[in-house]
């Protein structure tokens, strides 16, 4: 599989933050991180997903929780001052971020959205998110992915 330059990955670049692409096949009838992990032999919980959600105060906001972790709601609106927060649907995504399902990173997207990464990113030396694409993932320290999006960690999954 050929290796694409994303704007997630120039972002990177830009910072000076050390990355690795790791690619691997799409299954457009299974997009979880969990076939993502399989597919590249990596820890399930080391390949990030990022969720886009909605606060009743703060608006948009993304969630890096590990591939085979359940968002908890309540956690998220806690750490980000809202009383409540919800998914935002999932045909508003490309909208607001300019990321497909499947392929939402939490560098680059239309806005910059504020980003909460769990904590257990710190349970690994490097870990896995999206590159903007489907089919390809960025490897990274979770120190270097909070410096990248000022990302505020917490304990985010049940």
């Amino acid at each position: 599989m050929k290796i694409k330059k994303t704007n997630a990955a120039r972002i990177l670049d830009n910072l000076k933050i050390p990355y690795d692409i790791k690619t691997y096949e799409v299954d457009l009838d299974d997009l979880s991180a969990i076939h993502v992990a399989a597919s590249t032999g990596m820890d399930v919980k080391m390949v990030f997903k990022t969720l886009v959600c909605r606060g009743d105060k703060t608006g948009v906001l993304m969630a890096c929780i590990p591939g085979d972790g359940e968002l908890d709601f309540k956690a998220l609106a806690k750490a980000s001052g809202n009383k409540s927060v919800e998914m935002v649907a999932l045909k508003e995504v490309l909208g607001l971020t300019g990321y497909i399902r499947g392929g939402c990173s939490p560098l680059g997207a239309k806005k910059n959205y504020p980003v909460f990464l769990d904590e257990s990113s710190g349970n690994w030396d490097t870990i896995a998110i999206s590159a903007g694409i489907r089919g390809q993932q960025l490897l990274l320290s979770p120190d270097d992915l909070v410096k990248a999006v000022n990302a505020i960690l917490g304990k985010l999954i049940r």
